[in-house]
């Protein structure tokens, strides 16, 4: 067995390991930029290397210091958790040829199933289904168009190296076509330095099904059933679970036989995912089920899986590493209820879902439902240089419907301020109808559209939470008292004042705050006022008028920086004319591009961004003047 330990990660992902590698007596070593110098990940490994400056090309995704770290601290073996270089085949080399142990699939898996196309074609030759599309060696613009043509619209461009819904696009239109694949090539390139791509049919209902696959170094594979991840956003999961809804068992095992023959087909150690597209226009068949792709690494969303198998797949990956056989035979592998995981991200739905950075002044995340997932602890921060994930919020019940209750619950009952993050929408998501009647497919977050992000005036009953905690705070100091309670707004010759004017945003409530402790989901701001949290958003209560700034915003058509990073395109220039929505600039931050657009009809007065140029957070980058109406 491995004794010394070496991850090449950061975040929850390496603070998973840890707690998996201390269980079974494995000093654990970390690794850290800049940025990560007092991460939760190194004050929790046994020791940590510090590895470069804080973007993730100067110091996660450089193999040579994490092998020489590796060498320095005398560890035996590397664990790359998911993301940067985890499907790296090089670098897994590398790690081999440095006398170290990989933990993670053999480098010709990873060549063989790393690219799309060549994936694609492997599978055919093994008998797994694939979807209908182009995965040709002519990458001219001409060819792709004349395929996308022949396909039909819609059809979906992706990336051979894409992953993590990056450098993927629909396009819906045989116009649209051209500029798609541009911007899709740009993103491909920047994020995984190929911008070679496939097309695929665009299936109208699809679901995303995918299966956890197991193999060792003895020739053996197993699978541990499927899980679902269809709840999607711009190709990037949301909500995972586990077992898939209306899975029955004959499309089961035909589903689960074919992802253990392409894990066969590769000669696959170690933990990977096989992904398959299923068109759900009819329910789930198995002759309505595409392969997709192969993730030869540790999922995101593997602890729905843990959940219903009772498997520790961290454990199973060192074992097996270590050149144990899998510990369990197919045979004694189950399904045990049903697990469900929300992604909790620090980013704000209200302004696109673009990610907020900044310290995490208060933070707490229920654990008394779910399992958490987290790599970070309040006073921490979130910074640009990374995914902007907080936490993964897991549940594990006899069924469904009580899996969806107790999440919904947990949610609601964490709080995380003043970053903002996406609790709310998870929280609208886990309660949209369809949802609830498994009417899934990877569109259902697009057509239930703002209902899931608008946040709604807070009733009442919110209002008078936050009164409650208002007197508590002032009035009980020595604890609740049901006597002085009573006596709350008594006024000596007049009638009791019982009611508290709060307000919260624009409206203004006469809240009652009869009902003494406890005050559920409250907590005190980081001014004056208290933060009531009503399915999973968080309301703020004031005593007086919400104080208001003179501060530019998009209002007055100053276009401020929603984040540092950097302005990569820029469209237009001083005196053009603008319409409404229109591409003014693109910002790329945490590894994402983000379109900043105009907010009305004008014309551009003022232009401070450059491409190129690196922005700071709120940064005026160009003023539009919004045209004469009169």
């Amino acid at each position: 067995m491995i004794s010394k330990l070496l991850i090449a990660n950061r975040g929850e992902i390496a603070c998973r390991i840890i707690r998996t590698a201390r269980a079974m007596g494995i000093a654990t070593v970390a690794v850290y930029s800049d940025a990560d110098a007092k991460a939760l990940h190194v004050r929790t490994a046994d020791e940590a290397v510090h590895i470069g400056t804080s973007p993730a090309a100067e110091s996660y995704l450089v193999g040579e210091k994490i092998i020489a770290a590796a060498k320095q601290t005398g560890a035996e073996a590397i664990h790359p958790g998911y993301g940067f270089l985890s499907e790296n085949a090089d670098f897994a080399q590398a790690v081999m040829d440095a006398g170290l142990i990989w933990v993670g699939a053999p480098p010709s898996s990873i060549r063989a199933m790393g690219l799309k196309d060549a994936a694609k074609k492997l599978m055919r030759e093994a008998g797994v289904p694939v979807t209908p599309g182009y995965d040709g060696d002519d990458q001219s613009a001409e060819r792709l168009k004349q395929e996308a043509d022949a396909i039909g619209y819609p059809v979906l461009i992706k990336a051979v190296a894409g992953g993590g819904g990056k450098g993927m696009r629909k396009v819906d239109a045989a116009e649209d076509f051209l500029s798609s694949l541009e911007s899709c090539r740009r993103e491909a390139k920047a994020s995984f330095g190929n911008d070679d791509v496939i097309l695929e049919k665009w299936i109208t209902s699809p679901r995303h099904i995918e299966v956890q696959v197991f193999g060792d170094s003895h020739g053996n594979v197993v699978h541990l059933f499927e899980r679902d991840c269809s709840l999607q956003r711009r190709h990037q999961k949301v909500i995972e679970e586990a077992p898939a809804p209306g899975m029955d068992e004959a499309t089961r095992e035909e589903i689960c036989a074919a992802a253990v023959r392409a894990a066969k087909a590769v000669d696959y150690e170690g933990a990977g995912t096989i992904e398959f597209i299923a068109d759900a226009s009819e329910d789930l068949r198995a002759d309505r089920i595409f392969f997709m792709e192969m993730n030869t690494r540790l999922q995101v969303e593997h602890p729905v899986t843990e959940e219903i198998t009772g498997v520790d797949l961290v454990e199973w990956q060192l074992r097996v590493a270590s050149g144990e056989p899998i510990p369990l035979k197919q045979e004694e592998l189950s399904i045990d209820g049903w697990s469900i995981e929300a992604r909790l991200y620090a980013e704000d739905p209200a302004t696109g879902f673009l990610p907020s950075t900044g310290r995490l002044e208060s933070l707490v995340l229920d654990d008394r439902w779910a399992r958490i997932e987290t790599g970070v602890e309040e006073g921490d921060s979130v910074t640009p240089f990374y995914d902007p994930m907080i936490a993964k919020v897991v549940v594990h019940e006899d069924g469904r419907d009580q899996a969806i209750e107790t999440l919904k619950r947990s949610l609601n009952h964490s709080f995380v301020a003043p970053v903002k993050t996406n609790k709310g929408f998870l929280f609208e998501c886990l309660d949209n109808s369809d949802f609830a009647d498994a009417k899934l497919d990877t569109g259902l977050i697009g057509a239930a559209g703002d209902k899931l992000i608008s946040q709604k005036v807070p009733d009442m009953s919110v209002a008078d939470t936050a009164a409650r905690r208002y007197k508590a705070d002032r009035f009980d100091w020595g604890g609740y008292d049901p006597i002085l309670d009573q006596l709350f707004g008594f006024r000596l010759n007049k009638p009791s004042e019982n009611t508290v004017t709060l307000w919260c945003g624009s409206e203004t409530f006469a809240a009652t705050p009869k009902g003494g402790r406890p005050c559920p989901n409250t907590y005190p701001s980081l001014d004056d006022g208290i933060i009531v949290t009503d399915r999973g958003f968080d309301y703020t209560f004031y005593p007086h008028p919400p104080r208001t700034g003179g501060a530019a915003s998009a209002a007055d058509g100053a276009i401020l920086a929603p984040m540092p990073g950097k302005v990569i395109a820029v469209d237009v220039a001083e005196g053009d004319a603008v319409t409404a929505g229109q591409r003014l600039m693109v910002l790329e931050a945490m590894k994402m591009e983000h379109a900043l657009t105009a907010p009305f009809d004008g014309t551009v007065t003022e232009l401070s961004a450059s491409e190129g140029g690196q922005v700071q957070v709120e940064a005026v980058l160009c003023v539009v003047e919004p045209d004469d109406t009169d």
